[in-house]
């Protein structure tokens, strides 16, 4: 394929994304944020979408009772990739607690919305991201009890 070629397909591509999602997803999928692994984490999560077969995986560093960094990776489609970096990014500042609060209406509304075939990715990151969170709760346990603070 010569460069006019691929010019004029990724063109099309951008202009069908245009038509099924919103500016916001677009912008989430081109430029994800907090995307890659994250060394020494607090807690992780991987899963296996039932829906379409792609993988997500999330991270969190927790000081304090409180997320100061979560970072995500995934081989999925563009609203996962969109999904993934819109969970990750409301969650990085927040009281654990509180992030058990984010749902897939408040990635959905983060993202002014998605295709009804796609809704799944957000419940998908919400359920990740909790998943991630707990798997920090449990190693917080087991730490508290190797140092006899249970």
């Amino acid at each position: 394929m010569n460069e006019h070629d691929r010019h004029h397909a990724e063109k099309e591509v951008l202009d069908n994304m245009h038509w099924k999602y919103s500016e916001t997803v677009i912008d989430h999928a081109k430029n994800p944020r907090n995307m890659g692994s994250l060394p020494k984490s607090d807690g992780f999560a991987q899963s296996m979408s039932a829906e379409c077969g792609d993988t997500l995986s999330m991270w969190v560093s927790i000081r304090n009772d409180t997320v100061t960094r979560t970072t995500f990776w995934t081989d999925g489609c563009v609203p996962t990739l969109a999904c993934g970096s819109v969970a990750t990014t409301l969650a990085t500042g927040l009281p654990v607690q509180e992030v058990k609060n984010i749902d897939k209406d408040a990635i959905l509304e983060a993202l002014d919305g998605l295709p009804k075939a796609h809704i799944h990715c957000a419940e998908w990151a919400a359920e990740t991201l909790h998943m991630a969170i707990e798997d920090y709760q449990e190693l917080a346990k087991i730490r508290k009890k190797r140092n006899g603070l249970v």
